[in-house]
């Protein structure tokens, strides 16, 4: 036959324990966000980085085809776009996948 054993609700939660535990150590955490490479495969810096290629394979081609004046004008384009490019796409990414 099953006794059935009654406690008092406030008493049994709020009661002191009866020995005292020991105290846990400090734990010294380090948190570390690993760069993961598949974030480069944002459809943002993708589109950048193909208008980028593309217009240095446009240049690529116009200079075999002798049409010097036009790659010239090209080269004096990509010379400005290219560094507003890569630090903004830098800047992109630093700010939407790091924060």
């Amino acid at each position: 036959m099953r006794k059935t054993q009654w406690f008092d609700f406030r008493n049994f939660f709020h009661k002191s324990p009866s020995n005292p535990s020991t105290k846990p150590r400090p734990l010294i955490a380090y948190s570390f966000v690993p760069f993961s490479p598949v974030a480069m495969l944002d459809p943002t810096i993708l589109t950048i980085g193909g208008i980028v290629l593309g217009i240095a394979i446009i240049e690529r081609i116009l200079e075999r085809w002798g049409v010097i004046d036009l790659v010239d004008q090209f080269s004096k384009v990509m010379r400005f776009i290219l560094p507003v490019t890569f630090y903004g796409a830098l800047f992109y990414f630093f700010a939407t996948f790091m924060f």
